[in-house]
């Protein structure tokens, strides 16, 4: 994990990425931001950068490819595998269906998104602080 990485931030709506956006901008985290509205766009970023990101937050269900496939893809590509990215899943409702898929898929944390903009940053700054202060390996790559 590379904790001066940027953050990957996959979602669809327009909205809820103007909101991370604003808060994000508030914490002032030295990460850059970067926002994929699918998986695709972000499997494609991925695979074809040597940046280590520093965490992937994302979705579930959007286009061209949910959160779920890209998850996948990212957990059969041995490369990026060893990067140790933290990914995390967000969304709208959680029902338990959804909450087991995902951890059967080694993620690092399933959120219901908050209602408000202050629960919002709340938790994201809980979330990117835990992040800074763990421990994983160091892979040169």
């Amino acid at each position: 994990m590379n904790k001066n990485g940027p953050i990957i931030l996959i979602e669809d709506d327009l909205e809820d990425q103007e909101i991370w956006g604003e808060i994000f901008k508030e914490l002032n985290y030295p990460n850059e931001i970067l926002f994929f509205s699918d998986g695709h766009g972000a499997f494609e970023f991925l695979t074809a950068t040597k940046e280590k990101p520093f965490i992937i937050l994302s979705d579930i269900n959007m286009p061209k490819l949910s959160g779920f496939e890209l998850r996948d893809k990212i957990h059969n590509n041995e490369e990026l595998r060893l990067k140790c990215i933290p990914y995390l899943f967000f969304t709208t409702a959680a029902d338990e269906k959804h909450v087991i898929e995902a951890y059967s898929k080694s993620i690092q944390g399933f959120f219901t998104k908050p209602a408000s903009y202050q629960e919002t940053r709340t938790l994201l700054k809980s979330i990117i602080e835990y992040w800074q202060k763990c421990h994983s390996p160091n892979v040169t790559m």
